[in-house]
């Protein structure tokens, strides 16, 4: 039973996580095209900063139970286990979570950025990176449950 629930609180982390991901990018297209708007660009760039923080919070929790996940049966007698052969999803699920890290990072970097006094990328360019996370995600999911691999 404490399988189901370890990855009840994965899966809910791993949401919560997503939803920064998703959402950080399209904060940055609304604060480069906020123009020269002082007001507006601070209020988006105090809801990134939260955002992002967040977001680091969420990854964090996730990666943890994650851990449990993928290493609980060395702690837990009778814990499942998914290491072995077969496991090659696995890893392709990992680095896939690497570059939506990486994505993410990005994200936070280009806000810190904006607080800099740096530019931001096009909001169209902003566009595009916002889309990624997508694609990461379909294939995520497609190797969780099909483990073709």
């Amino acid at each position: 039973m404490a399988y189901f629930w370890i990855k009840t609180a994965h899966l809910v982390f791993v949401m919560a996580w997503m939803g920064g991901v998703f959402y950080l990018p399209r904060i940055l297209v609304n604060i480069a095209e906020a123009g020269n708007e002082p007001a507006v660009r601070a209020r988006l760039v105090l809801m990134g900063r939260r955002l992002y923080r967040f977001g680091h919070m969420m990854f964090g929790l996730a990666f943890a139970f994650g851990l449990v996940l993928w290493l609980g049966y060395k702690v837990f007698p009778g814990f499942p286990t998914m290491v072995g052969h077969g496991a090659g999803w696995l890893h392709a699920k990992l680095a896939l979570v690497v570059l939506m890290l990486a994505h993410f990072t990005v994200a936070g970097r280009w806000l810190k950025g904006v607080d800099a006094g740096r530019t931001l990328p096009s909001s169209k360019a902003l566009r595009w990176f916002n889309e990624l996370p997508v694609l990461l995600l379909v294939a995520i999911v497609f190797l969780v449950l099909a483990k073709p691999f």
